[in-house]
């Protein structure tokens, strides 16, 4: 059995027991302690009113996002109980669960409406460097992680292309995962159509993601890889795959294939590979989807390294906790280390899941300046 199989059969036991948990949590709200009805029948009614408002939420929005309401609705309503539990020991007389069950039930509701918001709205987040190895700024423009068709169609992407170009940037790069499973081809085309509406000195730039590695033989997908690439190229975006390219005789961009299509049995060449006989004096631009080759990018001596996939962490505590998995080398924002400035960006949009309650959607505008030797 996969560890898929196995994560989403652990959803559906996880979130069978927290309908009868917020069943019993509802009965517990509409009834009072001198009601004559069996408790049986009381529960009965709370779990059939937790199913509901569960069902619609469903068909709506999904599984897992009914599932991530639902956990939040149990973390919340576990700490009201502990609340309570603790008050009622040290003032040694019983309180009223109602209250403390409304009270957490409203707070989990504008905890979760904030992260929606914070998942559909995109923020514009700044980083300034500086380089001796440039003698003009340079403009940079990132994003992410846009899997089409989840937070923001093809054609709603115009007004993140309108708030992109009053920035006025040389040159816009995409770090991975442009499409989802889910990514009709006329979102894509769509998307693209507005993305060509981007006036910028050096054009677009993409590297692949593992969402975009997919074939429509693995995915739910209509189109497979090579017509993604087809209709990406036919719209002026030139994709890097394991390529490095000399813009203007100012910096090189090194364009990497996806960590994920490597441990599929896939190869992708090694920095010192890809950096082999490039002038040391120009500066150097990584764009690689996962940011989980810190090590040798860093050993490497390359000036910035640009990354996506890991969402910012999506959810709280997840944020918190990831590095530990081992999984990343970092999950958000920038860092240096020795003389390479590595920035992750948490993504203009979402993968499955629609809230996020650990980060922002954003796309990053990174000014490099010129620095005095």
């Amino acid at each position: 059995m996969s560890m898929w199989s196995v994560l989403k059969i652990s959803l559906v036991i996880i979130s069978l027991c927290g309908i009868i948990y917020l069943g019993a949590k509802i009965a517990g709200m509409t009834t009072n302690t001198s009601a004559e009805r069996p408790k049986i029948k009381v529960l009965i009614y709370g779990i059939l009113t937790a199913l509901l408002i569960f069902v619609p939420c469903l068909w709506y929005i999904g599984f897992m996002n009914t599932a991530i309401i639902m956990f939040h609705l149990i973390a919340f309503c576990s700490i009201a109980d502990f609340l309570v539990w603790c008050t009622d020991k040290i003032r040694n007389t019983p309180c009223n669960h109602r209250y403390a069950d409304i009270a957490a039930v409203s707070l989990c509701i504008m905890y979760l409406l904030n992260g929606w918001y914070q998942a559909h709205h995109v923020w514009h987040t700044k980083y300034k460097l500086e380089s001796t190895k440039l003698s003009q700024p340079l403009r940079i423009i990132q994003f992410a992680d846009t899997h089409i068709g989840t937070t923001f169609t093809g054609k709603e992407f115009a007004k993140h292309i309108e708030n992109m170009q009053q920035y006025k940037p040389d040159i816009v790069v995409i770090t991975g995962d442009l499409i989802d499973n889910s990514t009709s081809l006329k979102d894509l085309q769509d998307f693209l159509q507005n993305l060509q509406k981007l006036n910028t000195k050096y054009g677009v730039y993409l590297v692949l993601g593992n969402h975009d590695t997919r074939s429509n033989k693995e995915s739910l997908a209509e189109f497979d890889n090579e017509a993604m690439l087809n209709e990406v190229k036919k719209h002026g975006v030139e994709v890097l795959q394991d390529e490095v390219k000399l813009i203007d005789n100012r910096f090189y961009l090194i364009g990497r294939k996806d960590a994920y299509d490597f441990r599929r049995g896939g190869r992708r060449q090694n920095m010192e590979t890809l950096l082999k006989n490039l002038d040391k004096n120009k500066y150097q631009i990584v764009l690689d989807h996962q940011p989980n080759d810190y090590a040798s990018q860093e050993k490497s001596g390359v000036d910035l390294v640009l990354s996506g996939h890991t969402h910012g962490g999506q959810l709280f505590p997840i944020n918190s906790v990831s590095l530990w998995w081992g999984l990343n080398d970092k999950i958000y924002g920038h860092e240096k280390r020795s003389q390479t400035d590595f920035i992750v960006t948490s993504g203009i949009s979402n993968w499955e899941l629609k809230f996020k309650t650990g980060c922002k959607s954003e796309f990053t505008i990174i000014d490099i300046l010129p620095k005095e030797k």
